[in-house]
């Protein structure tokens, strides 16, 4: 399966994705260690029992890969140049190892690229929910992408 060209987005269209994935201990202590995260919050159970959220929060660096990464298969894969940047990024309401995550995408904008024929800019909204309807991440993203290729 490939995802859509420039010319197939349309602004507004969201896109409800049918992956969704239950985050688990392993993945928040791969992402940690991984990054060098030493944030106890993530590592040590035993502190986190004693802070507000009673047990260890999932880094908030896996949710963002997480919720971009569920929305790839129908909207980018193999039809993205480059991400470009991403912005206005929040995090809502934690996340922990147990919880599955669900991602809806919207197109906010498209334009031609100046510099290349063969591309386009789409903007994307990322938000992604828990199974109790949460949102625990929003991102918005701006992927460069390829254009249906001539005939």
């Amino acid at each position: 399966m490939a995802g859509l060209h420039y010319e197939e987005f349309e602004i507004g269209h969201i896109f409800h994705h049918a992956t969704t994935r239950t985050v688990t201990e392993t993945d928040n202590l791969l992402m940690t260690t991984l990054s060098m995260n030493t944030q106890p919050l993530h590592l040590d159970a035993e502190f986190a029992s004693k802070t507000e959220f009673g047990r260890p929060l999932v880094n908030s660096m896996f949710t963002l890969a997480l919720v971009v990464g569920l929305s790839v298969t129908e909207t980018t894969l193999r039809t993205t140049i480059a991400n470009l940047g991403m912005r206005d990024i929040r995090f809502p309401k934690p996340v922990f190892a147990g919880d599955t995550i669900r991602v809806e995408t919207t197109v906010l904008d498209k334009r031609e690229s100046k510099s290349r024929d063969n591309a386009g800019i789409v903007d994307f909204e990322h938000r992604g929910i828990n199974q109790r309807g949460e949102v625990v991440c929003i991102c918005q993203r701006a992927a460069f992408m390829l254009k249906k290729p001539q005939a």
